[in-house]
């Protein structure tokens, strides 16, 4: 390789892939590394020192400074070094940079070692290129890393998020010997896809087999899995396996900040609350994380007193859980006031974003200020979601608001054509003004469409369906 890639994109977009993935299918290992299965080599002194920069690099200009040298010096000599500035790429949101450095590592007769897949399964992930996933799942099988626990996670991980689950499932379910990290990737990728069951019934599988414990990892995931479903009972438990998972008998900041989600989406606030005044150490999501707990479910003077304490810097969806209280709370002028600080960037880190526009035009919906509520609407940069308009809507529906009702539904119609209830609302705002005419014409387009009701079911008792209330423990 003899040049380096300092004004790489940061995302894989549409120009980008479809030569990444000509030149992984030109690839052709017939057989597995020798070092395949071992650790990376120590580095020489030159090597070390390159490595050293690389790890502390935070500056792309400068990246590209010793991508550069590490090129003249000719140190790209072990799949270590080729990492290790994968890494560096990755780290500083350049994982273009990366995947194509993975890809000139075989031009450049290197073979990866076991830490070099994973790097570029996590570009892959990070860039949401998921259809490089299969390419990639071809190359470790070809180098013989398929197995190992990093790059089989990573390859769960990759085919999960493109919604592709049979093969996730089957990568795992092949692998007779698979590792913990293995179980987490499945696990997370059904919680983080909204198959909370899914996710419950391998966590139970993992415990019945009794040769590996779960780690704060796998309960993080299991308790935000539990919170989706909202059962009580099922959260207790977890909690307590969650003390016993623990090897210092303390939780950790990220397994502590699920448990408060878990038990705040459960209508358990006084628990989540509890939980977090026993936290030693809190960062920016536990503060997040309580406040918004509290203001879904009606606190929001306890959320924005929380708030005023809060020793760290909020994040943006720090900002969205306040707005959400104020929202609840009905503090018109002091939402306000953090809504324009936020898009006049008068907070530290944080941006506007169609969340924040979102809250705000809630909170202006449900008071009554129908009229400012659509304004804010408009004046986003973005185009609204059905979300938003929905919410819109409901609030024309609760105050009587034709004109600006007629418009939101027309939006929400085109975003969901299939969502029979928009009909049922805007013939609710027609009635409620006497214009039964347009309520006739409404029902009828109603009963025209092609869309049908959309079956309703019932969310079993996950306790229940599992033989008990202690099988966790």
């Amino acid at each position: 390789m003899r040049y380096c890639f300092p004004a790489l994109p940061s995302p894989l977009n549409s120009k980008t892939k479809g030569p990444l993935l000509l030149h992984l299918r030109s690839f052709t290992i017939f057989s597995p590394p020798p070092y395949a299965t071992h650790l990376p080599q120590s580095a020489a002194n030159p090597a070390a020192d390159a490595a050293f920069r690389l790890h502390s690099c935070s500056d792309p200009s400068l990246l590209a400074q010793i991508h550069a040298l590490v090129l003249r010096r000719n140190l790209l000599c072990l799949p270590f070094h080729w990492n290790s500035l994968m890494r560096c790429y990755l780290r500083l949101s350049m994982p273009a940079a990366a995947f194509l450095l993975f890809i000139h590592m075989f031009r450049a007769g290197a073979t990866p070692d076991r830490y070099s897949l994973p790097i570029a399964l996590k570009a892959a992930f990070t860039s949401f290129a998921f259809s490089i996933g299969r390419q990639l799942h071809s190359v470790a099988v070809k180098c013989g890393l398929s197995c190992h626990e990093f790059s089989e996670s990573g390859l769960i991980s990759v085919y999960a998020k493109a919604g592709e689950f049979a093969p996730a499932q089957q990568l795992f379910d092949e692998n007779p010997n698979r590792k913990l990290g293995s179980w987490n990737a499945l696990i997370s990728s059904y919680t983080q896809a909204g198959l909370c069951i899914d996710a419950i019934h391998l966590f139970a599988a993992l415990r019945r087999g009794g040769e590996l414990l779960p780690d704060e990892m796998t309960m993080a995931s299991i308790a935000s899995a539990c919170g989706s479903l909202g059962d009580i009972r099922l959260a207790e438990q977890i909690h307590r396996h969650s003390m016993h998972t623990s090897s210092s008998g303390h939780l950790d900041v990220m397994l502590s900040n699920s448990l408060i989600d878990m038990y705040a989406k459960c209508g358990r606030t006084d628990l989540a609350c509890n939980m977090f005044d026993e936290m030693p150490h809190r960062n920016v999501s536990s503060w997040t994380a309580i406040i918004m707990g509290l203001a879904t479910h009606g606190n929001a003077w306890r959320a924005m007193e929380l708030f005023r304490r809060m020793d760290v810097t909020p994040n943006h969806v720090t900002m969205v859980a306040v707005l959400c209280a104020c929202a609840h709370g009905g503090m018109v002028e002091e939402g306000m006031a953090h809504f324009e600080e936020i898009v006049e960037g008068r907070v530290k880190g944080v941006e506007a974003t169609p969340a924040h526009y979102g809250c705000v035009a809630d909170m202006l919906g449900k008071l009554g200020w129908v009229h400012e509520a659509a304004e804010i609407v408009e004046r986003m940069p973005w185009p609204a979601s059905a979300v938003v308009w929905g919410a819109l809507l409901g609030a024309c529906e609760k105050h009587g608001e034709v004109r600006i009702g007629e418009k939101a539904a027309a939006k929400l119609l085109e975003l969901e054509p299939w969502n029979d209830g928009v009909y049922v609302v805007l013939s609710n705002i027609y009635a409620g003004a006497g214009l039964w005419l347009e309520v006739e014409r409404v029902r009828r387009l109603m009963r025209n469409s092609s869309s049908g009701k959309i079956p309703g079911y019932s969310l079993p008792d996950v306790t229940v369906s599992m033989g008990g209330v202690n099988w966790l423990c």
